[in-house]
């Protein structure tokens, strides 16, 4: 596989789950093999316990002694009774290798062992502790007699009685051969199920892999898509977790990415759009003045009113080219936040008045009446007075231009806000969204000799002193520009 998440995930979950099963089958098999070993304690103890109150019952009022029994003293009498039978079938009986012993570690029962003699060194380490144990009175477990029986086993030692006196011990030796063999068929069964548990675990391993990395492959391929440009692709992955989280985000950077696009590519259209416009009106006042310029030097106007004509035309192309380069330094210095303008505290209905007496004049070719209202006459406010008239007399002389002969232009103000609107023909509500931009200018016969710069030199001042701009217009009906002070702006 080349997918290395996938490879690294089912390694993971591969090692841990292995880990993990051979943790549980040592710990099952030795608690199993633990417990197997207690029941069979527990088996023997109660078979021992059992056989040992038999025998009291059937030595109760006879009178016998195990230790002279060792010497031939009545050994008949005993096994000629019930107890004899019962010794004789002790084996079958305890289900185990059953002795009797005395407290001299001598064997007195007549079980499958009778036909060997031990003596006191033959018999294991622990065997007078087990013993000594039992005729106090306590039943104990030894394993030491494996090694003299030659196998495995587990022996209980407890006493048998008459009344409070201990007459001798009753040992039952069980192998625990079974125990182990259960054992090892449990490990085998364990490991079986482990290999199965772990191939099923592998193949789910690979396919939950393969089902978490996929995701990731797809955001990784719209990645590689979005550095190569193509900025509509998609990651087409709908999950509610981390990975859905990661695929929403792309998407997201995508959607931006072409937005961000779309607006470049606009951008760049505005752009050259603007070069070519500034081209020409650099171009044609630059033309005329030299052409004028050409006519004079050469003699060939030597009319005075026409010389007057000729000066009077360069004067109106050279304050025409004046303006341009004008806008454009304007432009440059607002947007260039190292550059200061001069903030102070001033009177904005002072600067609402001089900016619309600026504009009677400009106003006067078009017959267009512009009225103010205001509901003070004092209003302080930081900032700078001239850049804020020259905001407001960008708005006006956009609404003078813009509006039919024999107009009306309305400029309000109540404290918080001031409107300024106009009668004249709008603007389309495709355009409305860019009349800010840089290079941007409305193409109607209105605007042809435009730069497409004050509106967006008007937005940065606004930008300068915090004061939002907004605009309502409809085509035909006129257009609203209000600018919003901020609260904390005011005094």
């Amino acid at each position: 596989m080349k997918n290395k998440i996938a490879v690294k995930l089912t390694a993971y979950f591969s090692v841990t789950l292995l880990t993990l099963s051979i943790i549980i089958g040592i710990v099952f098999v030795n608690l199993f093999k633990n417990n197997a070993v207690e029941i069979h304690k527990k088996t023997l103890e109660n078979r021992a316990l059992t056989i040992a109150q038999t025998i009291f019952e059937l030595t109760e009022g006879t009178g016998l002694n195990f230790g002279n029994m060792m010497h031939g003293r009545g050994m008949g009498m005993m096994m000629q009774g019930g107890l004899g039978v019962y010794l004789r079938n002790l084996d079958d009986i305890a289900m185990a290798d059953a002795w009797i012993v005395d407290e001299n570690l001598n064997l007195l029962t007549t079980g499958t062992m009778s036909h060997m003699q031990y003596r006191y060194q033959d018999l294991p380490e622990d065997a007078d502790v087990v013993v000594k144990s039992a005729f106090s009175g306590s039943t104990t477990f030894s394993e030491g007699f494996s090694q003299l029986l030659n196998t495995s086993t587990i022996t209980v030692g407890t006493p048998i009685k008459t009344g409070n006196i201990t007459i001798g011990v009753l040992l039952l030796h069980s192998p625990v051969k079974g125990i182990e063999e259960a054992a090892e068929e449990g490990y085998k069964i364990l490991s079986i199920s482990i290999l199965t548990a772990l191939l099923l675990s592998l193949i789910l391993s690979v396919v939950m892999a393969l089902t978490f990395t996929k995701p990731l492959k797809k955001i990784n391929d719209t990645a590689l898509l979005l550095s190569e440009g193509n900025y509509t692709v998609k990651t087409d992955v709908n999950q509610k977790d981390e990975i859905g989280e990661l695929a929403g985000t792309i998407d997201e950077l995508s959607q931006r990415l072409d937005t961000a696009g779309r607006e470049s590519e606009k951008l760049q259209s505005q752009r050259q759009d603007f070069i070519t416009n500034i081209s020409h009106e650099l171009r044609t006042p630059v033309t005329v003045i030299r052409g004028s310029l050409e006519a004079l030097n050469d003699g060939i106007i030597k009319e005075p009113e026409a010389v007057k004509e000729y000066h009077k035309q360069m004067l109106s192309e050279s304050k025409s080219l004046e303006r341009l380069v004008n806008d454009l330094l304007e432009l440059s210095r607002l947007q260039n936040t190292d550059f200061k303008i001069e903030m102070q505290e001033i009177n904005i209905c002072d600067v609402l008045k001089d900016t619309v007496k600026s504009a009677y004049s400009i106003a006067k070719d078009k017959n267009i009446e512009i009225k103010y209202s205001m509901d003070c006459d004092l209003c302080v406010l930081n900032g700078d007075y001239g850049r804020l008239r020259q905001m407001f007399l960008i708005v006006i002389e956009n609404a003078i231009k813009f509006s039919l002969d024999n107009g009306k232009i309305q400029v309000n103000f109540d404290g918080e806000k001031i409107d300024i609107s106009d009668e004249g023909i709008g603007i389309h509500k495709e355009d409305l969204p860019y009349i800010f931009d840089r290079y941007y200018r409305v193409k109607t016969v209105e605007n042809k000799k435009g730069t497409g710069l004050g509106l967006t030199i008007a937005k940065q001042i606004a930008l300068r002193h915090n004061i939002d701009i907004k605009v309502i217009s409809e085509q035909n009906k006129g257009t609203t520009f209000t600018f919003e002070l901020p609260i904390n702006f005011i005094k």
